[in-house]
């Protein structure tokens, strides 16, 4: 029982850090983003997204957004407007050819076998279905600032090798990359230096012929 109180507790501790101005600037950056690249989708389906802050956001410009966390603390302060499944993204609940795209915002590297995750990826996928990944970038400053913080979330990170990571989405979907978002003082720019932006975003189109 005090388990889940304290889930509870840091989990609502979270979601008003999240409030913050800074972190509703990085929120607006990543949305504008996706939103973006993600034209003549409906179906979206977000991977790791936690309480699903901006998939509440998408779910505003007209998505029909489905969120997927091993976390039900998390998703119990999703909004409305998101669908939600408690669940690993190596066992996804869904039927092959069920989304349009398939999101994973700043969750990939935290994901233990991601290399399965991807291969459920491909398989809800729909034909030449889209993925893009958002991915928090080593060479930054922001990460390697944050990383020195103990009671920091990217202290929780599994994966850090970019390359291999990249190497092993190629097996499933034809990729390009690029660095985004940029952060120096907590102020946000459309920077694209290793060293200034904070995410690497891979973005992907479902292979015809999956190499597994």
């Amino acid at each position: 029982m005090s388990d889940n109180k304290n889930k509870n507790a840091d989990m609502k501790k979270y979601v008003e850090t999240c409030r913050e101005g800074f972190w509703q600037n990085i929120f607006r950056y990543e949305t504008e983003y996706l939103v973006a690249h993600l034209k003549n989708c409906h179906d979206v389906l977000s991977v790791g997204c936690g309480p699903a802050i901006i998939e509440g956001k998408l779910a505003e410009y007209g998505f029909n957004v489905t969120g997927l966390d091993v976390s039900e603390e998390a998703l119990s302060c999703a909004p409305d407007s998101v669908r939600t499944f408690v669940g690993r993204a190596e066992k996804m609940p869904f039927a092959e050819a069920s989304f349009d795209a398939v999101i994973y915002i700043v969750s990939l590297q935290f994901i233990e076998d991601y290399r399965k995750a991807l291969q459920k990826t491909a398989k809800v996928l729909k034909p030449e279905g889209r993925i893009i990944v958002m991915l928090l970038n080593p060479q930054s400053n922001f990460f390697k600032q944050r990383v020195r913080e103990t009671d920091s979330y990217v202290n929780l990170i599994r994966h850090t090798d970019l390359q291999v990571m990249e190497d092993v989405m190629r097996k499933f979907f034809d990729i390009k990359t690029e660095y985004i978002l940029g952060v120096r003082d907590e102020e946000i720019s459309d920077s694209n230096s290793p060293a200034e932006a904070a995410l690497y975003a891979i973005l992907g189109k479902k292979r015809q012929y999956v190499n597994e």
